[in-house]
């Protein structure tokens, strides 16, 4: 139980240290919409997604404003397309993503997550409609966002949907050319994707969920940076455990807030409540960064050497306090470490100190992996596979989720800057090693096999 100062602690999490609700997301199953006809598939996603969404934005709002949280985002997860929508042609799949886009501004929603496809074992046609898609699919809309996941544990790695992948991101970046690769912020590939997930560009509904389902991502990067400075500044001199133990205690505090608001949602919409995600994801916000914590702990930025021991320990604290809060933890519950939206991620990047081996090494302890890196425009679709194979073998080996958001700026180069607006903020470009060149081992095609361990039953 908490005691009367660790209720005032939460409060001042409010009002002072950027405490929020960042995401709640609905998740709408689509699988009863399903038809060969694409006028009638269309039609029945309309009236399904805006009959279970039209009062989202507005319960959100009131219960935002009840406890004093505000809720930031209010988005929608549905099914993966690629399974819903399998009978139809790549333009027929782009016509849906504008559909699902228009749906989205008559409910007001940001996103719609979920134009999606699992083809981590093989592809069906619907999935190759789908991938052929999404290049149109993002640079037309404005509110879709992609994932597709393409690696797990049980299964190995899909090198054809790698390199398929590689091939949709680098024409997405050209067609949003003049937004510095815009379409490529919203599109995520993954290995061993939650099926749960109320974040960005990742969410869909997996098949396994219910009919309708509310999800709530809870951040708070700020509050534990807040925590952290406090037990370093008192005069008890901790060390790491004890360090850990308070990252883990101000974990509970959030998730809790977070399953508060969330299932005071779903009640007034008589939707099950589902999942809240403790994930520390940051915003261009000062003092709303993950990479700040790095400093709290005593290093000189995020990238020096002992940065993978602080993200491990800093997320695995997460984890076990979001654990202790609620037996609904779900998504990914961990530290996000997006380049772009972190001011102080987006530093160390600019001056060198963080470059792309140390990123995909603090990837291998952390809750996703190369989280909107921007890369140079002319990294060729073999060295952009190669580096989308070797985060899916980190999760694959890892059990664990593992994803990138890579961006290839059209004409820009290492040290350049590119801008991408709002909550997506801006990023120094890396550099990448052989990015113009070729990789025959990427073009040999097939699937990686899963690991020994993948065998548990």
């Amino acid at each position: 139980m908490f005691n009367d100062r660790e209720f005032i602690s939460t409060l001042e999490m409010l009002k002072y240290e950027h405490l929020d609700v960042r995401a709640v997301t609905l998740g709408i199953n689509l699988a009863d919409c399903a038809s060969h006809d694409i006028g009638v598939f269309t039609s029945n996603i309309r009236k399904k997604i805006g009959h279970l969404a039209r009062n989202l934005v507005t319960v959100c709002n009131q219960v935002g404003d009840k406890y004093g949280i505000e809720v930031v985002n209010k988005r929608i997860s549905i099914s993966p397309v690629a399974v819903v929508a399998a009978p139809f042609s790549s333009v027929q799949m782009v016509g849906i993503a504008k559909t699902l886009d228009e749906i989205a501004a008559e409910v007001s929603v940001d996103f719609i997550g979920g134009f999606s496809a699992l083809v981590e074992k093989g592809m069906a046609n619907g999935d190759r409609a789908l991938i052929e898609a999404i290049p149109e699919a993002l640079s037309q809309t404005g509110r879709i966002c992609s994932s597709v996941n393409v690696a797990s544990t049980r299964a190995g790695i899909n090198m054809d949907a790698v390199l398929q992948m590689a091939q949709a991101i680098k024409k997405a970046a050209e067609l949003t050319r003049d937004s510095d690769g815009l379409a490529c912020a919203k599109l995520c590939v993954f290995c061993n994707i939650p099926e749960d997930v109320p974040f960005m560009a990742g969410a869909y509904l997996g098949i396994g969920e219910a009919d309708a389902v509310i999800n709530v991502g809870v951040s708070g990067p700020g509050v534990v940076k807040k925590a952290i400075d406090r037990l370093v500044a008192s005069e008890t001199r901790p060390d790491l455990g004890q360090i850990a133990e308070m990252i883990k205690r101000t974990a509970c505090k959030v998730t809790r807030v977070g399953e508060l608001i969330g299932r005071e949602v779903a009640q007034s919409l008589g939707i099950p409540f589902g999942v809240v995600d403790l994930s520390l994801a940051p915003t261009p916000t000062v003092g709303d960064s993950v990479g700040e914590i790095f400093q709290s702990l005593g290093l000189l930025s995020i990238g020096v050497p002992g940065s993978t021991a602080a993200l491990a320990m800093l997320n695995d604290a997460v984890k076990k306090g979001g654990a202790f809060a609620s037996s609904y933890v779900g998504g990914l519950s961990g530290a996000f470490i997006p380049v772009s939206e972190d001011l102080n991620i987006e530093e160390a990047a600019r001056s060198g100190i963080l470059n792309i081996e140390k990123l995909e090494a603090m990837t291998s302890v952390c809750s996703v992996g190369l989280d909107m890196v921007a890369i140079p425009g002319n990294t060729s679709e073999d060295t952009l596979a190669g580096i989308i194979a070797d985060e899916m073998a980190i999760g694959m080996i890892n059990s664990k989720t593992t994803a990138t958001r890579l961006i290839p700026v059209p004409g820009k180069k290492a040290g350049d800057k590119a801008h991408f607006g709002g909550l997506l903020g801006q990023a120094t470009i890396i550099d990448v090693k052989n990015a113009s060149g070729t990789n025959a081992f990427i073009r040999h095609g097939g699937r990686i096999p899963a690991p020994i361990h993948s065998l548990k039953n």
